[in-house]
């Protein structure tokens, strides 16, 4: 076997590993699915069509009997608007709450349109203009000066470079001037190099997919200039309890999958109780609109909603019987609900004391939640 098999062989056993495989390699046969069942104009080097990749994103079933898992729940429309943008020369931008799956919608797309979620750009407060631009191979540029080949293009660059879209993660995280090179890039389709007197110009089927979370408006708010480069489709948080049961439900069962854990549906009262204390406490009311309630400086999202679900699980995988049960998930919650210890332990209290208290059938998770509250 030659050095290139070895390698091949051994990412490819990485790959069969991963714990999060990316979206193109996890649901690689809808895909597939759809391009063979896919007879609608393609706009140019994607691998779907716009009504396929709608339909990747928001599931249904194909004339071959293939059944396309929806990866997001939320308005249509919404879905619709965020596709027809990235088949034009403007960027998108997904804004909305935490919790409300801008990433995985992100990825999703990336994945149907492009074939490839990888070319990210992960926005932080330490994110440099390389990172958006491009950076240099010192030891070639040391040895041999300003070349092409030492020069290490960023995901963007490579997006432009072959056609494909690009991602920006938590682009109000990012420092204002190192935003600003996103302005030519989404412009003009050019990345100037001026060190070689050269520039790249993006291909047909670039694109640029960005989030953003609306808690950090003031952290570093993007220009005006940028702010005109994107079309901005805001996600909102599920409508109805029973809609963010379902995505729930969804994502504790595929995350559960991935760790061996009970399924996640064998836990939907469980699933539904954490997501109404959710629900209840982001609204500040009860579901029956009777008792006004104080909320807590958290989000409570329902990514949160998630995380409490599986550690739940986890917890009565390797420690109970397997069996979600309140005692399982009334810590999960607690974390949740108190991430300020003194103003937020008194909403919590009284949610206990007012609310979960007098509701039937929640005693167990009355007692569970007094237990890990002492």
């Amino acid at each position: 076997m030659t050095v290139s098999e070895t390698v091949a062989a051994a990412t490819a056993a990485v790959g069969a590993q991963a714990l999060r495989p990316h979206a193109e390699d996890a649901f690689a046969h809808e895909l597939k699915a759809l391009a063979a069942a896919d007879d609608r104009p393609r706009p140019a080097r994607w691998r779907l069509s716009p009504w396929a990749v709608a339909t990747y994103l928001l599931g249904g079933t194909l004339s071959d009997g293939t059944v396309i898992t929806p990866k997001y729940v939320g308005p249509r429309r919404l879905v619709e608007v965020a596709v027809t943008t990235l088949a034009t020369d403007r960027a998108l931008l997904l804004l909305g709450v935490p919790g409300t799956a801008k990433t995985w919608v992100s990825e999703h797309l990336a994945a149907a349109v492009s074939g490839d979620s990888t070319l990210l750009v992960q926005g932080t407060a330490g994110t440099p203009e390389e990172a958006v631009r491009y950076g240099w191979n010192y030891a070639r540029l040391l040895a041999h000066g300003p070349s092409r080949d030492a020069l290490v293009p960023s995901p963007l660059m490579r997006a432009m470079a072959d056609g494909m879209t690009a991602r920006v993660e938590e682009l109000t995280r990012i420092p204002a001037d190192v935003q600003d090179s996103l302005i030519t890039i989404l412009s003009e389709k050019t990345l100037p190099i001026p060190e070689l007197g050269q520039e790249i110009q993006a291909v047909s089927g670039f694109n640029v997919i960005a989030t953003a979370n609306d808690r950090d408006r003031g952290v570093n708010e993007p220009s005006s200039a940028l702010r005109r480069r994107f079309n901005t489709v805001v996600l909102p948080l599920p409508a109805t309890a029973d809609a963010e049961v379902d995505i729930v439900s969804r994502r504790v069962d595929q995350i559960g999958r991935s760790l061996d854990l009970p399924p996640g549906t064998d836990a939907l009262a469980e699933i539904r109780r954490v997501v109404t204390v959710f629900r209840e406490l982001r609204d500040g009311m009860t579901t029956d609109g009777r008792t006004k309630l104080k909320s807590p400086t958290g989000t409570l999202s329902t990514a949160e909603a998630i995380s409490v679900v599986t550690n739940g699980l986890a917890l009565a995988a390797h420690f109970g019987d397997g069996v979600l049960r309140p005692g399982d998930v009334a810590a999960g919650i607690l974390g949740a609900v108190v991430r300020d210890p003194a103003a937020d332990r008194v909403v919590w209290q009284e949610y206990l004391e007012t609310v979960v208290r007098e509701r039937d059938g929640w005693k167990d998770f009355y007692r569970a939640c007094r237990e890990v509250s002492a």
